[in-house]
């Protein structure tokens, strides 16, 4: 086996001191910008990898970062973990990638196990508007941060940091947008209304609803709970009616791939009949023959966001006043709106 590069052979070859290879590796203060640079090619170029157990022994740290997820199984997660994992690599943590399958219990499971295991700190995706879970993290001063979800009541008032989209921007933006294609009765399938995601979605998407002198049937606001099977249900149930709607304004792609199949299912047509509108720009929908139109949260820079601030607080950076940053969504205009067949109405 071919012996390990070290921080002593970058020093030889650099002509400088094993200390400072170790404080431009780390991107700590007291080299150069000239000098880090030239220090991490010849890393590169030379297979350097740290020794992260010698690294823990001198920091009292373990280099590991939780992310947790409902499941890896929903399309929304692959992308924004991908960036999470690169982020952290990039700053030199490893990621351990955790389930819950969308159980509080469950979430109170692996948020245990991450801890004993010694992680630096978690980005968490599942929680919910008011999260025991995560109320315990606070309290034991936990590093942590939340991302396309945030917790609501003045117990976290200024004491959660959180990278989330505009969640209520979303939810006027779909109705918006089918309203001016020319639709009058549209049905909302929401999410888990106990996160703070689908309470916001369908808060703006009802007054938006109402705004527009929109039918607004208490039966089209169907909570879903993100689960496709129960979406497509719904939607049987929906297009069963005798006046039923128009068009459906999904507040994440999975479920509305489950609407999808009630639609194709009851020999109606896309967007012809039943125009259908999602959230999150999931790599799936943009498949010919699927061509979902959605609205992007921006996963891939929620992902880093996070990751960022998390590394932030794990490294001392961040001090004071938690940071809240509320990301623009992006309408992504494809074919199941209908948009090509009726354009906007004026």
């Amino acid at each position: 086996m071919q012996r390990k590069t070290t921080i002593k052979d970058i020093g030889r070859a650099a002509g400088v001191s094993p200390t400072a290879v170790s404080m431009a590796l780390n991107d700590r203060r007291g080299v150069s910008p000239d000098t880090r640079r030239r220090i991490k090619a010849l890393a590169v170029e030379m297979g350097y990898r740290p020794n992260y157990a010698a690294r823990s022994l001198v920091s009292c740290k373990s280099y590991l970062i939780g992310f947790v997820i409902n499941s890896i199984a929903d399309p929304f997660y692959p992308e924004m973990a991908q960036k999470v994992e690169e982020t952290a690599n990039a700053a030199g943590y490893s990621l351990l990638l955790c389930n819950t399958q969308r159980s509080l219990g469950r979430e109170k499971a692996v948020l245990e196990v991450l801890h004993d295991r010694g992680v630096d700190g978690v980005i968490i995706a599942t929680a919910m508007a008011d999260d025991a879970n995560i109320r315990h993290l606070i309290e034991d001063g936990f590093c942590f941060v939340l991302v396309n979800r945030h917790c609501s009541g003045a117990f976290f008032e200024n004491r959660i940091d959180y990278v989330v989209a505009d969640n209520e921007a979303i939810g006027r933006m779909a109705i918006r947008h089918l309203y001016r294609l020319g639709h009058e009765r549209i049905a909302v399938i929401a999410g888990d209304l106990n996160t703070t995601t689908a309470m916001l979605r369908t808060r703006a998407a009802v007054a938006a609803l109402e705004k527009y002198g929109l039918d607004r049937d208490e039966r089209w606001v169907v909570e879903c709970h993100y689960r496709r099977d129960a979406a497509r249900t719904a939607a049987v149930e929906l297009l069963a009616c005798n006046k039923r709607p128009t068009a459906f304004f999904c507040q994440d792609d999975f479920m509305a791939f489950g609407v999808r199949d009630a639609v194709l299912e009851s020999g109606l047509q896309i967007p012809r009949d039943v125009a259908l509108i999602g959230v999150d720009d999931v790599e799936m929908g943009a498949l010919r023959g699927v061509d979902l139109s959605t609205i992007s949260p921006r996963k891939s820079e929620m992902g880093f966001t996070a990751t960022r601030i998390l590394i932030d607080k794990m490294q001392g950076r961040q001090i004071g006043k938690s940071r809240n940053v509320v990301l623009t969504p992006e309408l992504i205009v494809r074919t199941s709106c209908g948009y090509s067949l009726k354009g906007y109405r004026r």
